[in-house]
C-alpha cells in the first residue's frame, strides 16, 4: 500500500480513500467525510476545522483490502439467519436483527475469529431477546488496510459453523398454567401466582391457554396435565409444591405422567427448585414460588428458548450456573445485566 499525502488546499477534485472522523466532545463523534467523497472548494474550511491540513490518497497493492470492504466481507461471513448488515461507517459494519426473536451466538466461533490478527468481532450475549432493528454485533479491522489473507482466514473458520450470530423468532405456543396447593384450591387464600404468570406469558408473545387449580394431590395434578395436553397445550407450567416438604407433590405428579425429566434443580438463583420435563413434544415446567415474588427468575432464561424451538438438555442447565445469580437490584434492568450471561 502506498499513501500519497496532499495538502487540503490542493485536494479539490480528489477522491477520499477513507472516512474522516469529526469529534465534538460530549456532542458528536462520526464521519465528517466518507470514503469516495469528492473534495470540493466548500469542504476546505470544514477539513481545516477538524484538524486536517492534508488528506491521504490510498493506492492499494495487490491482495490488499480497505477496512470498509474488509469489515463488510467479514460481516457477511458471520451474519446468520434473520440478520442484516449496515453499510460501512468509519470502518465498522453492524449486524442487526431482522425480526424480533432470540439471539444465538456461537461463542467458540467468535473467539476463534477474534484470534485472527487485526480482526474485531464484538457481540451481545446470546440467549437474550432482541427487537427487529437492534444491533447484535459489530465488525471491523484494526488497520486502514489489511491483507486479503486475513479475510481468507476468517472465511475458513466461518466455514466450519452454521450461523455464528443469528435470530430465532419465537413461536406463540399455547401455554397452560396449573396452580397447585390446598390453600388456594379450597379458597383459604387468593391466588396471586396465576395472574402474574399469565401476564408474563403474554409478554413473551406466547398464547395463554388457561389457568386451572388443583389441591396437593399427585393423581389430580397428573390428570390435569393430561387434560391440558388433550386441549392442545404445547407448554404446561405447574406452579407451587416444588420444595422437598413431604406434602409438596408436584415433582412426583410430573414424573407420573411418564415424561422425560431433564432436570429437577438448577444452578440459578432464584429458581433452584425448577423442573423441566418433556412428554413427547410438550414441555412441562415445575415452577417454584420464586416465580411469584421475583421479577426475573430461571423461567425467564428457559421459556424464551422453548418458544424459539430449542429442546434443552441437562448440560444447558449446568451452563446456567455461570451468571445464574440474580443480584436483586432495587431497579431491575434485565436483560441489560449479568443475570443469565
Amino acid at each position: 500500500m502506498a499513501l500519497k499525502k496532499v495538502r487540503v488546499s490542493e485536494a479539490v477534485g480528489m477522491v477520499l480513500g477513507h472516512d474522516m472522523t469529526k469529534i465534538v466532545p460530549g456532542e458528536y463523534k462520526g464521519p465528517a467525510f466518507k470514503k469516495g467523497h469528492i473534495i470540493c472548494q466548500e469542504d476546505i474550511p470544514h477539513l481545516l476545522n477538524i484538524g486536517k491540513d492534508h488528506i491521504y490518497l490510498l493506492e492499494l497493492g495487490d491482495d490488499q483490502v480497505h477496512e470498509n470492504d474488509a469489515a463488510q466481507r467479514i460481516a457477511w461471513l458471520v451474519g446468520g439467519a434473520n440478520t442484516y448488515l449496515t453499510a460501512p461507517a468509519e470502518g465498522r459494519v453492524s449486524i442487526l436483527a431482522q425480526y424480533d426473536g432470540l439471539l444465538k451466538v456461537n461463542r467458540d466461533a467468535v473467539t476463534r475469529i477474534n484470534s485472527v490478527e487485526y480482526t474485531v468481532l464484538s457481540t451481545l450475549h446470546g440467549n437474550r431477546l432482541l427487537k427487529a432493528g437492534e444491533v447484535l454485533a459489530g465488525v471491523k479491522v484494526v488497520p486502514l488496510i489489511v491483507d486479503a489473507e486475513t479475510i481468507r482466514k476468517v472465511g475458513k473458520i466461518a466455514g466450519e459453523y452454521q450461523d455464528i450470530v443469528s435470530i430465532k423468532p419465537l413461536q406463540p405456543m399455547k401455554t397452560a398454567v396449573i396452580t397447585t396447593g390446598n390453600e388456594v384450591f379450597y379458597g383459604r387464600i387468593q391466588d396471586k401466582f396465576g395472574p402474574v404468570l399469565a401476564e408474563k406469558i403474554k409478554t413473551y408473545k406466547a398464547t395463554f391457554s388457561g389457568l386451572s387449580f388443583q389441591p396437593d394431590d399427585k393423581e389430580k395434578i397428573t390428570q390435569n396435565i393430561f387434560d391440558c395436553i388433550r386441549a392442545g397445550a404445547e407448554v404446561i407450567v405447574v406452579t407451587g409444591g416444588m420444595s422437598v416438604d413431604p406434602d409438596d407433590v408436584t415433582p412426583d405428579a410430573i414424573r407420573a405422567t411418564g415424561a422425560e425429566i431433564i432436570t429437577y434443580g438448577t444452578p440459578v438463583l432464584p429458581g433452584a427448585m425448577f423442573m423441566l420435563a418433556y412428554l413427547n413434544n410438550v414441555a412441562i415446567f415445575g415452577l417454584p414460588a420464586c416465580g411469584m415474588f421475583s421479577k426475573i427468575t430461571v423461567f425467564d432464561l428457559v421459556f424464551p428458548r422453548i418458544l424459539a424451538g430449542e429442546k434443552l438438555s441437562k448440560q444447558d442447565f449446568a451452563e446456567m450456573g455461570y451468571g445464574g445469580l440474580c443480584m436483586n437490584c432495587k431497579e431491575c434492568v434485565y436483560p441489560c445485566c449479568p443475570f443469565g450471561k
